[in-house]
């Protein structure tokens, strides 16, 4: 008997048929329900043989899986086994690794933050970050939108610990902060910063002493030794030049802010213009051009310091008979203290390292020129405590510029002057 013939509808209506004829045949013989029961009961016997035969061909098939089903099994396991591997590395970073949905609750951390930041499994997952972290430097930043990474900042509930933090986005909507224990790094910069601060005092002293005995021979006495006399106090006085910027990056340093006071630019311009005359010696071109009358709000010491760098650097390193522009303009969001020159210039691979300490582009000419290799250092030190950068931008045989940019918070024109005065009154 065919297959399709036991799953379709002819099945029932054939043992139907049976069962009537079988009646039928009874209440002709005067024996109905006998041969009704006869009927039935052949009827049960011939399916139940049926279905035992088809029975073991029908397991079969419905038991045996498709392909298809396999592979999906199989990629299934793959994935699952190594979603696993990763939990597990991430679980075992050294760094702080939390997952946030797009509205900042906290969806998975590892162990690592658990130490760092202060999380608690299962308490904490659900909740928003911002309020795990609340009266700390995170939270703001976490406010503020964290565009940018948080670098040397105190860890939440370890006052001796410091961690850098960074979210990045992350799937469908998602965050993922990461934050470092830079506790050694931030005591191997403090210890960096009081050796030299200790050694630059400690120099200081001995270096004077030297200086000054060396000031009391006259080389007429002793002409043989004039020229040798010549180069000791030379190499005496730029010894004592590097001890100070060294003492003015120290104190840079350590220094959060400066006093806000009044920069009045129009005299700091002319100063600068006569300091660059007397140490060009008529060897250069130089012009000022004041195209704004806006001063400055903050350190008049230290931005003179800063601006004097600059215009110093730009007459020892242009070559004689070229020219120095200084300029001090508005732009579009602040205003701009820049210096031109028409010197070497600098090839692009050094303009990124300049800033460092003692770094030069060219160490013999650096040396010839009497400078210390620190002054861009304090520049840079300088401008971050006004809230302003330092551009440079150079070509190699066409000068360079050397640009200090501030924002318009650090402008005062006439009303504000007034304003400030009052304020300091």
């Amino acid at each position: 008997m065919p297959q399709r013939f036991l799953t379709s509808w002819r099945l029932p209506v054939s043992c139907a048929a049976l069962l009537l004829l079988g009646g039928a045949v009874g209440w002709l013989t005067g024996a109905v329900w006998p041969c009704v029961t006869m009927v039935a009961l052949g009827e049960t016997v011939v399916l139940l043989s049926l279905f035992r035969h088809k029975s073991g061909p029908m397991l079969q098939s419905s038991a045996t899986p498709h392909p298809d089903h396999d592979r999906l099994m199989t990629r299934t396991r793959r994935i699952a086994s190594r979603l696993r591997d990763l939990r597990s590395a991430a679980g075992t970073l050294p760094d702080a690794v939390v997952l946030l949905d797009h509205s900042h609750h906290v969806r998975w951390f590892n162990h690592a933050a658990e130490d760092l930041l202060g999380l608690k499994r299962p308490r904490d997952r659900g909740r928003v970050l911002a309020d795990l972290m609340r009266n700390t430097d995170l939270s703001d930043w976490l406010a503020e939108g964290a565009r940018e990474p948080l670098n040397d900042v105190t860890a939440p509930g370890h006052p001796n610990r410091h961690v850098t933090a960074t979210l990045l986005p992350f799937g469908s909507r998602q965050r993922l902060l990461l934050a470092r224990d830079t506790s050694h790094l931030t005591r191997l910069e403090q210890i960096r910063r009081d050796f030299v601060a200790n050694v630059s005092h400690e120099l200081r002293t001995p270096l004077t002493v030297i200086h000054g005995y060396l000031e009391l021979l006259d080389p007429e006495d002793v002409p043989e030794l004039a020229p040798v006399l010549d180069e000791m106090r030379a190499q005496s006085k730029r010894m004592g030049q590097i001890v100070e910027d060294l003492l003015t990056l120290s104190r840079l340093e350590t220094q959060e802010h400066v006093a806000d006071e009044q920069v009045q630019m129009a005299p700091l311009l002319a100063s600068l213009r006569k300091e660059a005359e007397a140490l060009s010696q008529g060897r250069h071109t130089i012009s000022l051009d004041v195209a704004t009358a806006h001063d400055l709000l903050g350190s008049p010491k230290d931005l003179h310091s800063a601006f004097s760098n600059l215009v110093s650097n730009a007459v020892r390193y242009t070559p004689t008979g070229g020219k120095i522009a200084i300029r001090w303009a508005d732009t579009e969001d602040g205003a701009r203290f820049s210096v031109h020159d028409s010197g070497f210039g600098i090839p692009a691979a050094h303009i990124a390292r300049l800033t460092e300490r003692f770094y030069r582009v060219s160490s013999s000419r650096s040396r010839d020129s009497g400078g210390t290799g620190l002054g861009l250092s304090i520049v840079k030190h300088v401008l971050n405590l006004h809230q302003a950068r330092l551009v440079i931008e150079s070509e190699t045989g066409k000068g360079s510029v050397f640009a200090c940019v501030f924002v318009s918070d650090r402008l005062l024109d006439s009303t504000r002057v007034h304003e400030t005065a009052g304020l300091h009154g």
